[in-house]
Formats: structure tokens, C-alpha cells, sequence
């Protein structure tokens, strides 16, 4: 029993399953495999979602086809869509009829990935900590003005003079978050675990 991941990144790709997993842990026995995919960038991961997504649920061992993106990267929303939710319920609904499976299901991070690690600032070193904008007690709000990674790029460089390094830094510090800590602060992360849940549950029968 495995879920597959496609997600746009090195960073999703090694710290997610993980994370995922460490959440799912206690709800459902067992725990099935979580199986990331790179897709390499959020433009070829709509593209070939659809098709990868397919081929992933011929397989009976698969229960469940997440896909997971940045609403900070896609350019193909139309300007009709201007808050996050709007944008979210297009790409979703596209990607999702495009698959016409109950068992794929579209995802967001909001507006980025690295919002869920600002959801616990006590993982970061003390400067970075001390040094994080308020408005980083809703992460979801930390938006495309300067989303997440590159206030991290920032704080990092001024605080530490050091370079956030994505992957490096993004798995140590997904090793550390709460995951439970992190779906009380940002409910997109929530409806993807909640979803992920219930398509576990379901494929016990």
C-alpha cells in the first residue's frame, strides 16, 4: 500500500515523506509508503500531471495520487482569479478533471513550502528566530511579496552570513517541525492531511 507524491522539488522530494508520515503515525495501521516524485518545476508538473498521475493509479498497490505546488509558482492563472483560494480552486479543479479519479488529489502549499516550517519558529537558529516578521503567527499570510523561501534567504544572510541553502537546510529543518504544529497554523497543509488520511482509511475498505 503506497500513496505517490508528485511534487516540484528536491526539498518536497527528500523532507515530505517523512513529515507526512510521522503525522499519519498513530491514525492508521500500517503506515503505507510514501513514494515522492520529482517532477522538476511547477510549469512541467501541470503539464504532465495528468499523465503521470494515470499510469501511477493502474497500479493496485497505489491507493492514492497526491500533487503538491507552490501557489507561488504557476503563471497559467488567469487574472479573474485574484485571492489564494480562487487560484487554488483553479488549478485544483483543472488538475482534477483532467485525472477524473477519486483517488488523485491537488494540493497547495500557501504560498510556498517553506510557510509550513515558519509555523514553528523555535526550529530555526536564536537570530533567525528573533528576527522573523509577526506576521509569521498565520504562515499562509507570508506571501508573494517575499514568500517564505526568500525571507529565509534574508534572514539567513543578515542574521547568520550564512546562505539558506533550500534542500540542505529545508530537510533538517522538516526533521525538527511538529507536523501537528504545523496543520494548526496553515490549513492547506491541513486539507492535504486530512485528505491523505481519509484515502488511506478508505482503501482498507
Amino acid at each position: 500500500m503506497k500513496i505517490i507524491l508528485l511534487v516540484e522539488g528536491e526539498t518536497e522530494k527528500k523532507a515530505l515523506p517523512d513529515f507526512f508520515r510521522r503525522w499519519l503515525k498513530g491514525r492508521i495501521d500500517p503506515l503505507p509508503g510514501i513514494l515522492p516524485i520529482n517532477t522538476k518545476g511547477c510549469d512541467n508538473h501541470i503539464k504532465e500531471c495528468a499523465l503521470k498521475a494515470s499510469l501511477y493509479l493502474k497500479n493496485p498497490d497505489v491507493i492514492a495520487v497526491f500533487g503538491l505546488l507552490d501557489l507561488y509558482g504557476p503563471k497559467t492563472i488567469p487574472d479573474h482569479c485574484k485571492t489564494p483560494q480562487e487560484k487554488c480552486d483553479y488549478l485544483r479543479q483543472r488538475l482534477e478533471n483532467e485525472i477524473a479519479s477519486p483517488k488523485f488529489k491537488q494540493h497547495f502549499a500557501i504560498h510556498e513550502l517553506e510557510a509550513w516550517l515558519l509555523s514553528d519558529p523555535d526550529i530555526f537558529p536564536a537570530d533567525v528566530k528573533r528576527a522573523l516578521p509577526g506576521k509569521v503567527v498565520k504562515p499562509e499570510a507570508v506571501n508573494s511579496t517575499e514568500p517564505p523561501a526568500k525571507l529565509l534567504t534574508r534572514l539567513y544572510r543578515e542574521r547568520t552570513k550564512r546562505d539558506y541553502k533550500k534542500v540542505a537546510h529545508g530537510v533538517e529543518l522538516f526533521a525538527r517541525l511538529d507536523p501537528e504544529k504545523a496543520k494548526s497554523k496553515c490549513p492547506a497543509l491541513a486539507a492535504l492531511l486530512d485528505d491523505m488520511l481519509a484515502l488511506a482509511q478508505a482503501s482498507r475498505g
